[in-house]
C-alpha cells in the first residue's frame, strides 16, 4: 500500500483531513488531481491521495488492466483508512472520497466508517450513476439509504450521470450535489461554454472546504 502526503505537516494544521483515491483508469498522479490537490492545500484540507494495488501495478510496469471487482478493494481501503486515522490522531476530521470508481467505493463504505467514529463525511467527484450510454444500469441503491454525510461534485453533462438523468433519482437527504459548469466527467467544459476546467475544479475545491467545514 502507498500514501503519498502533500505537505509535510498538513495533517497536524489542518482542521480536515481528505483521503482522496484514483478512478479506474486513472492513477493517484493523474492531472486532475495534480490540479485539483494544491487547490484544497490553499484551502484547509490536508489531502493524502491513496491508490490501488492493481494501479501501482499499472504504474510501476506500465500495463494497463482492467480493475478487480470492486468488493475485492474493499479490504485495501478500510486498511488505509484505518492507517490514517491513526496517523493524523483522533482531533481533525477525516474524511473520505475519490474521482469516480474512487469515490463510488467510498460511498459504498462510508456508512461502516461513519458508524465506527473512523470518518465525518464523503466526497464523491464525478460520480458513476450509471455507464455511459446505458442509463438503466445505475449504482445508485446504496445512496438512497446512506446516512454519513456525503457531498456529490458532478459535470452538468458528465456521461456517468448528467445533471437531467440524477434529477430524477433518490438520493439520500444526507448527499449534498454541487453541480460544475458544462462539465464531463474531468469537468472539462466545451470551449464555448464560458467555464474552464481550472475554474471548475477551483469550484469543486470550494465544494469540498465547504462541506469539509460544515460537517
Amino acid at each position: 500500500m502507498e500514501f503519498r502526503t502533500e505537505m509535510p505537516d498538513a495533517d497536524r494544521q489542518a482542521a480536515a483531513h481528505l483521503l482522496l483515491t484514483h478512478g479506474a483508469s486513472q492513477p493517484m498522479t493523474s492531472r486532475f488531481f495534480a490540479t485539483l490537490v494544491p487547490m484544497l492545500l490553499a484551502r484547509g484540507v490536508a489531502v493524502t491521495r491513496f491508490e490501488f494495488a492493481y494501479m501501482r501495478q499499472i504504474r510501476v510496469s506500465g500495463k494497463r488492466r482492467p480493475p478487480p471487482k470492486i468488493v475485492t478493494m474493499f479490504p485495501e481501503f478500510r486498511e488505509a483508512v484505518n492507517a490514517v486515522r491513526t496517523h493524523i490522531g483522533p482531533k481533525p476530521k477525516l474524511l473520505v472520497g475519490g474521482k469516480s470508481m474512487g469515490g463510488r467505493i467510498a460511498s459504498m463504505m462510508a456508512d461502516e466508517f461513519f458508524e465506527a467514529g473512523l470518518i465525518a463525511g464523503v466526497v464523491c467527484l464525478g460520480y458513476p450513476f450509471h455507464p455511459p450510454r446505458r442509463r438503466e444500469s445505475l449504482r445508485t441503491s446504496h445512496l438512497e439509504g446512506l446516512r454519513c454525510p456525503g457531498l456529490i461534485v458532478q459535470g452538468e453533462r458528465d456521461p456517468f450521470g448528467t445533471r437531467e438523468d440524477v434529477a430524477a433519482y433518490a438520493l439520500s437527504p444526507s448527499i449534498a450535489l454541487r453541480w460544475v459548469g458544462d462539465g464531463d466527467h474531468d469537468f472539462g467544459p466545451r470551449g464555448s461554454s464560458g467555464f474552464t476546467r481550472k475554474g471548475n475544479l477551483a469550484e469543486a475545491a470550494d465544494a469540498i472546504a465547504e462541506f469539509a467545514a460544515e460537517v
